[in-house]
This record gives C-alpha cells, sequence and structure tokens, in this order.
C-alpha cells in the first residue's frame, strides 16, 4: 500500500511511519518546504499559505491512503486569543489543502483517514459517549466539528473518510504521561481537582494499531480511538503513581488550574469529563492490546521504547 501522511514528525505520526514502513507500505510525508532533514518520498506543502507543490504531486502520482494528522498542539501553551486561532486554523487549512491536493492525486479509490479529537464531545460529566452521541459545546468542540467538516469536498467527491476522534495518548515520549513523569517521579504527582472528571486514554501502541485497522479494512465515519474502559482522573494518578513507585497524595485545586492556564484551557481540556468508548473499532473486530489505563501505563513505562 502507498500512504501519505501529514503531521509525520509528531508523536503519533512517526510511530506511524515507523509502522507502515516496518510492514512494507510506502510512505510519503507531507513535509514543510523549509524542511530540511527528511527520508523517503515527500510532498512539499504550506498550509498557512494554501500552497502545496504541484511537482511533487505529479511524482507522487497516485496513493492508496492519507492518514492526516498535522496541527497545532493544543496543550503546548495558554489559549491566548492569536493561539486559538492557530489551534483552529492550523486544522481547518490543513485539511482543506489536503482535500485539493487529493484530488490531483490519480488514485481512484483514495481513502482519508483524518485527524479529530474526543475532543468533539466536549465536557459530558458521567454520561458514557460513543461515536452515534451528540457533538458537544465549547472552544474544542468546535474546532473538531469545523475540522471534521473541512472533508466534505471529499465526501462529496465520493472518496472514503474516516474521522479519528483520538483520545488521550500514553506514551512515555509525549503526551499527556510524558509532560508529567518527571513530576511524579519526584513524588509530585498529583490529581486534577476533585479527580472525579472522567479521561479516556489510548496506548500509543494501540494508536497506531487502530490507524493501520481503519486504513486496511476502510472504516468510514468518525471512529473514536480510546481504550475500551475509561477510568477517572483520580484512578490515573494512582496508577501513574504506582508506576513509578512514588506516592501521588497531592492535588491541584480547580482555581489553580484556572490561574496557570486560563479558565477556558483549565475546564475544558484539563477538567473535561469525557467517558468516551469505541464503538465503532470494537464492531470492527478491533482488539485492544492495551484496554485499559493501567495496562498502557506500564506498556509506556515498561516497553514503550
Amino acid at each position: 500500500m502507498r500512504v501519505g501522511v501529514t503531521g509525520a514528525s509528531g508523536l503519533i505520526g512517526r510511530s506511524l511511519v515507523d509502522a507502515l514502513r516496518e510492514r512494507g507500505d510506502a510512505t510519503t510525508t507531507f513535509v514543510r518546504p523549509s524542511t530540511k532533514s527528511v527520508t523517503g518520498d515527500v510532498i512539499r506543502w504550506d498550509p498557512q499559505h494554501g500552497d502545496v507543490d504541484d511537482g511533487d504531486l505529479r511524482r507522487v502520482g497516485g496513493l492508496d491512503a492519507v492518514v492526516h494528522l498535522a496541527g497545532a498542539g493544543i496543550g503546548d501553551r495558554r489559549w491566548t486569543t492569536a493561539r486559538r486561532r492557530e489551534i483552529l486554523a492550523s486544522r481547518v487549512d490543513s485539511t482543506l489543502l489536503l482535500a485539493r491536493a487529493m484530488g490531483e492525486l490519480s488514485s481512484s479509490e483514495i481513502f482519508l483517514a483524518s485527524g479529530s479529537a474526543i475532543g468533539w464531545y466536549g465536557a459530558r460529566g458521567e454520561e458514557v459517549l460513543d461515536e452515534s452521541s451528540p457533538a458537544g459545546k465549547g472552544f474544542l468542540s468546535d474546532v473538531c466539528q469545523q475540522w471534521e467538516d473541512a472533508t466534505m469536498a471529499l465526501l462529496e467527491r465520493g472518496v472514503a473518510v474516516a474521522h479519528l476522534r483520538t483520545g488521550l495518548v500514553v506514551s512515555s515520549n509525549g503526551g499527556i504521561v510524558g509532560k508529567q513523569l518527571p513530576l511524579f517521579r519526584l513524588g509530585l504527582g498529583a490529581r486534577l481537582a476533585t479527580g472525579r472528571q472522567w479521561m479516556s486514554p489510548i496506548s500509543l501502541w494501540d494508536q497506531v494499531r487502530a490507524i493501520l485497522w481503519i486504513i486496511d479494512h476502510r472504516i468510514i465515519g468518525p471512529v473514536n480511538l480510546s481504550a475500551p474502559q475509561p477510568l477517572s482522573n483520580t484512578s490515573f494518578t494512582k496508577l501513574l503513581a504506582h508506576q513509578v513507585h512514588r506516592p501521588a497524595f497531592l492535588s491541584v485545586p480547580a482555581v489553580a488550574l484556572r490561574a496557570a492556564f486560563g479558565s477556558q484551557m483549565a475546564d475544558e481540556l484539563l477538567l473535561a469529563s469525557q467517558r468516551v468508548l469505541p464503538k465503532v473499532l470494537l464492531d470492527s473486530g478491533f482488539t485492544f492490546a492495551h484496554p485499559n489505563g493501567e495496562s498502557a501505563l506500564k506498556w509506556a513505562l515498561t516497553t514503550e521504547k
């Protein structure tokens, strides 16, 4: 299979490209024009300015699938007005440009697995959520809805599209665990506020396996990428502390989180309760290697390279 990947330099993208190459697939990565260190086949593009290298598109010719993972990080910095615009534009503009580029690729049966997130559902308390649940409210939900809507031009042309609603990716090399590990290893791990909010994690290993499964089986529509057993923030905190053999008796008050990160970022990203189930994946026959937070954390801290 010939697979294109955007966001190939990110946590998920790097692992996905490695997995594709290990199983013998040919990969084409979408890179910025200024990128100097690249390996393999590339398509140069600049979503911010709406540019894609037509010569690269002609040279590549056709692809069987594209996995679209590009987008500015949502937890990297405080959500100023400018940062919110960047988060939204990086997702919507890149998807619109990708739709145009895919229209110029010669493959008639191309498949798109386009990034999204469980932020689509918003903060929902105790409610159990699957792919049939309605959209939520708030900035992140609006971003995800516009992100998914940006694939409409491809859907109207009959292109098969999956929307990858990714949960909290568990990896010692980044994501929620990578950022917290230094504190937990110092015995400074803490639950967030009451700790009752639901979390829906997925190991990086299962994330990559699920994406491969989706493109291999051409699963269309929204697909939740989260482990079958969500857990509370308190449980997640205890499990992570146990894995690094340190106590975790502390808690960070909601007011402190809001003061440090801003109310919107704190409430929608750090304190949001999202109890998500991967119904579509399970119904398709996919089997999780790490079906719960404990197994995901154990893998990330003892097995992941």
